[in-house]
């Protein structure tokens, strides 16, 4: 879909995907560490010194939400106007703290810098963004280098095995990973960052099980030694009939 589509889509309904936050992207979260950030925010206007995290393809914002009631300074980027508007409008319902907690930032995921998105962040969150393989690719290698040291890249979607085994979500395979996929795409980032998970995660829905790929990486220490990347990753069945 292009801008356009997804402003339409989002314009269908209330909320498409709901309000409550990915129960995944939840639980890794509250598992992190969060460190407070150091030097400048590198989008030029000063902030508070929060931990900060960027919500790449953050549609409704119902990630971006919570991670700025829970105490996250979020940079929220979408290029559908229509689902940042919707956003903000349920951000204006909470209070001003955590309102003034959100950037929210209409733009193109893979042009970040024209729209002056540079980091540091402490998180960078990229949730059911599902790109063409060398758009996903280039977009999470500069995910990885606007990390700040320690900082954590969380990558979760639709697994290629949800088309066959799974239920709902995106359904051109040109579109869906696999974790391998994701650490093939994060290999030439080696040794500046440090694979923690790389597995396939059940989320329930209202028929069977969907199936999603979870990564989750960390940039290290600038004095760490280093650290192989790769992890053993069970490859999905060939799909031979798409």
């Amino acid at each position: 879909m292009d801008a356009a589509a997804w402003d339409e889509h989002y314009a269908a309904t209330e909320l498409v995907w709901g309000a409550p936050p990915n129960d995944t992207v939840v639980e890794q979260v509250f598992g992190l560490e969060r460190r407070v950030p150091v030097g400048g925010f590198g989008i030029g206007e000063a902030r508070p010194e929060l931990p900060r995290v960027l919500d790449l393809g953050c549609g409704e914002g119902r990630n971006t939400l919570w991670l700025a009631t829970h105490g996250w300074q979020v940079d929220a980027v979408d290029f559908s106007q229509t689902g940042i508007d919707k956003g903000r409008t349920v951000a204006a319902r909470l209070s001003r703290s955590v309102r003034g907690r959100i950037r929210w930032v209409h733009a193109d995921v893979t042009a970040l810098d024209r729209a002056g998105i540079t980091g540091p962040y402490e998180l960078i969150l990229v949730a059911f963004l599902h790109l063409p393989a060398a758009d996903r690719r280039a977009l999470l290698l500069r995910a990885t280098e606007m990390l700040s040291p320690e900082g954590t890249l969380l990558v979760i979607g639709n697994d290629t095995l949800n088309l066959v085994e799974g239920y709902g979500g995106e359904q051109d395979p040109a579109l869906t990973f696999t974790p391998a996929d994701i650490l093939a795409d994060l290999a030439p980032a080696e040794p500046n960052i440090r694979v923690r998970i790389a597995d396939r995660v059940h989320r329930p829905t209202e028929d069977r099980d969907a199936i999603d790929a979870l990564v989750v990486a960390t940039r290290p220490p600038l004095d760490a030694p280093e650290e192989p990347l790769a992890l053993e990753v069970p490859q999905p069945p060939a799909l031979d009939h798409y």
